[in-house]
């Protein structure tokens, strides 16, 4: 653990003493958007989800037109903080961090519904991912 994560870390939270969790991105987000592009840009941009070659099949059985989880890694996230102003809007009060869907959290992972437009072997275009491009995806979901 670096001294960046130790000071990210929250007492009593994470693994069970000597263990780490390991996660594996299973493909990105390419969508040519960055990290100042508003939410509601964001949510109404066609991204692609570009999947490692090796896991196209476990797209069998999705389908388009369908809704469906991404679960993705906040990578370009600030340090966490446990009271944070909704949409970093200090006109607005602060609120607990897991009562908030930001970025900047213990553990910074996003899981966003989406919908599924298209599946071209290992890419997926889909509609309402709130995540930047270069986003490592962690897995996908049924909605």
């Amino acid at each position: 653990m670096t001294a960046s994560d130790s000071q990210r870390a929250v007492p009593g939270c994470g693994t069970p003493e000597n263990e780490e969790l390991i996660l594996h991105p299973i493909g990105r987000v390419e969508n040519g958007l960055s990290i100042s592009t508003p939410r509601a840009t964001l949510k109404e941009t066609v991204s692609k989800i570009v999947l490692k070659p090796e896991l196209a099949p476990g797209l069998d059985g999705l389908e388009a037109e369908s809704r469906m989880l991404v679960v993705f890694h906040f990578h370009l996230a600030e340090e966490s903080e446990l009271h944070q102003h909704p949409r970093g809007d200090p006109s607005r009060p602060r609120r607990g961090v897991f009562a908030l869907r930001g970025p900047r959290r213990p553990n910074p992972i996003g899981v966003t519904e989406v919908e599924l437009l298209e599946i071209r072997e290992n890419v997926l275009l889909v509609r309402g991912l709130d995540a930047v491009d270069g986003t490592p995806v962690l897995d996908l979901k049924p909605a």
